[in-house]
């Protein structure tokens, strides 16, 4: 069974989207996405550099832009499950079916605008933590005042808040925790300090009409299997001020029988999560038009019948 996931922001690395525009129509769909949105999508997947790209509002549509135009250059894909990490839920919306791909850009420009302006009322941030516990990891970040806003598996968590409280934490590392990692993102996503987009998603949301899954998609709320487009959209809607449990995620996947699970671009984080926390499972991450062959020769032998 093969599960189809989408990364979040952090993915996002200066020129990635380049080699994808010189497939058939790929430039003429980000063209005219961009013009939907207002945001020159081509510009800143080829040319912009990382300071640029770090951008709330332009890392959410790029990410979601290259997540839809690289699985669309899988051709027909019949996966058993879908799912995406914090952004990347959004990708996993649309191929699910329950947002189409210009509904799904839409609604990201929004959520990244929403989210830049709330992440610049406070300086905040993110780190990640290598190894430890998970209930003394999260036990300790509580008593420092920051939020688990990623609950990875395969031993990292990620923390969130005051760029003061993400000190205290790089002077005072939790027990068996090997490294703290600051991640290149512009707020504390997923915390308290995102109430203020929430309220912004509710309101652009409130104008969706969404389809139901055709396929099982999988929540970062609780790893659970949604059932009704409207819960989807929900869900979407609270997960920016809520932390993302993507251990849960993968959990489900074993339980559903995921013999493969392919990440669309930019790939390569979700792929190194499963390698560890699902044994067993064929992995394959799409960076480049070059692994197209090997994700098609994966899709055959691992979709659903």
């Amino acid at each position: 069974m093969l599960v189809l996931v989408a990364p979040g922001q952090g993915a996002q690395t200066p020129g990635f989207l380049t080699p994808w525009l010189e497939l058939p129509g790929a430039a003429d769909r980000v063209a005219a996405w961009s013009d939907a949105i207002g945001l020159d999508l081509a510009h800143y997947g080829t040319q912009a550099d990382a300071d640029a790209i770090r951008d709330t509002a332009v890392a959410q549509p790029l990410l979601v832009a290259a997540g839809l135009l690289s699985a669309a250059a899988l051709g027909d894909v019949n996966p058993g499950a879908v799912a995406g990490h914090s952004v990347g839920e959004i990708t996993a919306a649309a191929f699910a079916g329950v947002l189409d791909d210009s509904v799904a850009l839409t609604l990201v420009r929004g959520r990244g605008l929403a989210m830049a302006d709330a992440a610049a009322i406070t300086r905040t941030g993110m780190s990640a933590l290598l190894g430890g516990d998970p209930e003394t990891t999260v036990a300790h970040l509580e008593k420092l005042g920051l939020t688990p806003a990623n609950v990875n598996g395969a031993g990292q968590i990620v923390a969130a808040g005051t760029l003061e409280q993400l000190a205290a934490l790089e002077a005072d590392k939790p027990e068996g925790v090997r490294r703290v990692v600051a991640l290149k993102v512009a707020g504390a996503f997923h915390t308290e300090h995102m109430a203020p987009a929430v309220e912004a998603l509710a309101k652009a949301a409130q104008d969706l009409t969404p389809a139901d899954p055709r396929v099982t998609y999988v929540s970062n709320r609780d790893g659970k299997a949604v059932a009704t487009g409207a819960e989807v959209v929900e869900r979407l809607v609270g997960q920016v001020a809520n932390p993302v449990r993507w251990d849960l995620c993968m959990e489900t996947f074993k339980e559903l029988g995921a013999t493969a699970l392919i990440e669309v671009c930019p790939g390569g984080t979700l792929t190194g999560l499963a390698k560890r926390a699902l044994p067993g499972v064929t992995t394959l991450a799409l960076k480049t038009p070059d692994d197209l062959d090997a994700a098609r020769e994966l899709i055959a032998e691992h979709s659903a019948a």
